[in-house]
């Protein structure tokens, strides 16, 4: 399930993908995206952290792409804000782990069903760009 905060990080890229300017301020990007400013600067923090953003201090400063829209997915964003994308661990490729009260992991109905699952949420998110969020 997707998370008010990378909800609200995939607003906030999308604001810098459309925007005109060589560099969007905080409370621009937090008006256009409906993002609480306070939040937004954690979140925006947190995205410079990840490569997905850069900033300049000052007056004529702001925050911008690190790289074009075009390479940023939307898989990769939520991988790094809320995580793995499978709905349980014992279906995950990044952070599997064996459920405690599976008596056969090849057999069990329900890992079989969530890999589908995330490999089908995979296929979409990983091949959705940013740049195309903004369409």
């Amino acid at each position: 399930m997707l998370s008010m905060k990378a909800k609200y990080a995939l607003r906030a890229l999308t604001v810098l993908a459309k925007s005109k300017q060589d560099m969007t301020q905080s409370k621009v990007i937090a008006r256009e995206a409906g993002v609480p400013i306070k939040f937004l600067e954690n979140i925006l923090q947190e995205l410079k952290r990840n490569h997905f953003v850069e900033s300049k201090r000052g007056v004529f400063g702001g925050y911008y792409l690190a790289r074009p829209a075009k390479d940023i997915s939307v898989a990769e964003l939520m991988r790094v804000i809320d995580g793995p994308l499978a709905p349980v661990r014992c279906a995950s490729l990044s952070a599997y782990q064996k459920c405690d009260d599976c008596k056969d992991e090849r057999s069990c109905q329900i890992r079989k069903t969530m890999k589908k699952v995330r490999d089908a949420m995979a296929d979409v998110l990983d091949k959705t760009s940013i740049l195309d969020m903004t369409a």
